[in-house]
C-alpha cells in the first residue's frame, strides 16, 4: 500500500514540476542590448539609455531587461545601424548621418544650416517631415523611440573658425556627408571618422577644426587638444539628430503592450535630452575657457555666410541625388 502511495504521488509530481519549470522558462526576461559610442556616467546620451532601461525594466516587470554597452565597447560606431538593421542589435543612441552614404535619407538629419534652433528641429516630430522619416527608417529596418536633436560647435587648432573663409586650406572633420560637401565648397579638405576618434585626430594633426556635438566637444577632452571653439549658443549650421534607436526585428518581438511602454518612456525621455543638450551648449563655453582656450560665438550674419553657401552645395547635391530630395527639404523648411 505504502509503495502504491509513493508511486502516485511521483505521477502527480512529475508533471507538477515539469510545469513549474515551463513557467519559469516562459517568464524568462527578455534581454536587449544597447550600444553606443559615448563615455558611461559623463555624457547624457548614456543616461538617455540608462534611463530608459530602468523605466521600462520597471513597468514590465522585469519582463524586459537591459545590456548596456558604452564606449563603443559592443560595436564600432558606424557598424550600429548595420547591426539593427539586421537584427543582430536591439538598440542604440546613434547619430544617424553616419549611415549616410547606404541610407542617403539620413543625409537630410545634418543638413548645414536647415534647423535654426531646437524648437524647429523637435518640431520635425509629428510633422509631414517627421512622419516621412520615421517610415523610411522602418523601411531600413529600425525605430525611432526617442527623438533628441543635438547643437553642434566646432574646436579648432590654430584660428577661430566663424566664416566660410576661415576653413579655406584647413583640414575639417564635419561628420556627414552634406555638411563635407558645404565645407569643401568653402575650400577646406575632408577626413571622416566617428566622434570617439576626434580627440586623436586632433592632437596628431590629422585635422586643424572638426565639428561636433555640445556634449561630444566635452566628453571626448578636446579642449586639451584645442585652442579655440565656437559654441551653439547663439546661432549654428550644425544639428544633427542622435535618437534613441531600436531594431524592427527586436520591435516585432514585444507584446502590444510592451511596444506601448517602450514608446511612452521613449518619448518621455526628450525633455531630459532636450534640456541637457541645451545645458551642454553653454557649458562648453565655461569648459574650453577653463582649459586657456579661446571661445567664440556664431552672430545671425555669420549664420547667414553658411546658409547660402549650404545652398548652392549640400542642398543641391542633396535634391538631385536623393529621390524626391528637393521635396523633402521644402517639408522641412516647413517646419519652422
Amino acid at each position: 500500500m505504502a509503495t502504491m502511495t509513493r508511486r502516485l504521488c511521483a505521477l502527480v509530481l512529475i508533471p507538477a514540476v515539469g510545469w513549474l519549470f515551463g513557467s519559469a522558462a516562459l517568464a524568462a526576461p527578455m534581454v536587449l542590448k544597447i550600444s553606443h559610442q559615448f563615455p558611461a556616467n559623463t555624457d547624457f546620451r548614456d543616461q538617455v539609455a540608462q534611463k530608459f532601461a530602468k523605466e521600462v525594466e520597471a513597468r514590465t516587470h522585469g519582463a524586459i531587461t537591459f545590456q548596456i554597452y558604452p564606449g563603443a565597447s559592443l560595436y564600432k560606431p558606424t557598424q550600429q545601424f548595420d547591426a539593427m538593421a539586421t537584427g543582430a542589435l536591439d538598440m542604440s543612441v546613434y547619430p544617424l548621418a553616419y549611415s549616410g552614404g547606404k541610407v542617403p535619407g539620413a543625409n537630410l538629419t545634418l543638413m548645414p544650416a536647415l534647423i535654426r534652433n531646437y524648437k524647429q528641429a523637435y518640431d520635425w516630430e509629428g510633422s509631414p517631415i517627421g512622419d516621412w522619416l520615421e517610415k523610411y527608417l522602418d523601411e531600413h529596418g529600425v525605430k525611432i523611440i526617442t527623438w533628441i536633436w543635438q547643437a553642434g560647435g566646432v574646436a579648432s587648432r590654430d584660428k577661430a573658425i566663424l566664416v566660410p573663409a576661415d576653413v579655406k586650406g584647413l583640414k575639417v572633420r564635419g561628420a556627414g556627408k552634406e555638411i563635407e560637401l558645404m565645407l569643401q565648397a568653402a575650400g577646406a579638405s575632408i577626413a571622416t571618422f566617428p566622434s570617439s576618434e576626434t580627440y586623436n585626430a586632433m592632437q596628431s594633426g590629422v585635422v586643424d577644426a572638426l565639428w561636433t556635438s555640445s556634449a561630444s566637444l566635452m566628453s571626448f577632452r578636446l579642449p586639451e587638444v584645442a585652442k579655440n571653439v565656437t559654441t551653439a549658443r547663439d546661432h549654428t549650421f550644425w544639428y544633427m539628430f542622435e535618437p534613441l534607436l531600436m531594431s524592427k526585428a527586436t520591435w516585432d518581438k514585444l507584446t502590444p503592450d510592451q511596444q506601448k511602454i517602450v514608446k511612452e518612456v521613449g518619448h518621455s525621455l526628450q525633455a531630459y535630452a532636450l534640456e541637457a543638450c541645451k545645458a551642454d551648449d553653454q557649458k562648453v563655453a565655461e569648459v574650453f575657457a577653463k582649459a586657456g582656450d579661446k571661445v567664440y560665438d556664431m552672430n545671425e550674419q555669420q549664420f547667414n555666410e553658411w546658409k547660402a553657401l549650404a545652398e548652392k552645395s549640400a542642398w543641391k547635391s542633396f535634391a538631385d541625388s536623393m529621390k524626391d530630395g528637393a521635396k523633402l527639404i521644402e517639408m522641412a523648411n516647413a517646419v519652422k
